[in-house]
């Protein structure tokens, strides 16, 4: 039973928006910084986005003004919203806490192509 459930991918054009969401148990959720991270065919997963408990968020340059970050404490949820996709953002999302040290999910596949 995962601790961490990512949904949400699918496949877009270049261009559109895609909105990933992350459900946690609470007892990790609650309180903690979480994050968004990726990773592309044949590369190392790597950061997209992190949002702390107060709200706060910080971006890889990558993603940097096409990527949203938030999250529903009540809900224990966090959610990427992304935008102006393009065919490099295509990887398997996956949350994890800021410091990645829960065990993966499974991740979801984002495709941007035509």
């Amino acid at each position: 039973q995962g601790q961490l459930v990512e949904s949400g991918g699918g496949l877009v054009q270049p261009g559109g928006p895609l909105r990933l969401s992350c459900a946690a148990s609470g007892s990790i959720f609650r309180g903690n910084a979480m994050a968004w991270y990726r990773q592309a065919p044949g590369k190392q997963r790597e950061f997209v986005a992190r949002i702390y408990s107060s709200g706060n968020t910080n971006y890889a340059d990558s993603v940097k003004g096409r990527f949203t970050i938030s999250r529903d404490n009540a809900k224990n949820t966090m959610y990427l919203q992304m935008n102006s996709l393009k065919p490099e953002d295509t990887a398997v999302y996956y949350c994890n806490n800021a410091w990645a040290t829960l065990a993966w999910g499974q991740g979801t596949q984002v495709t941007v192509s035509s």
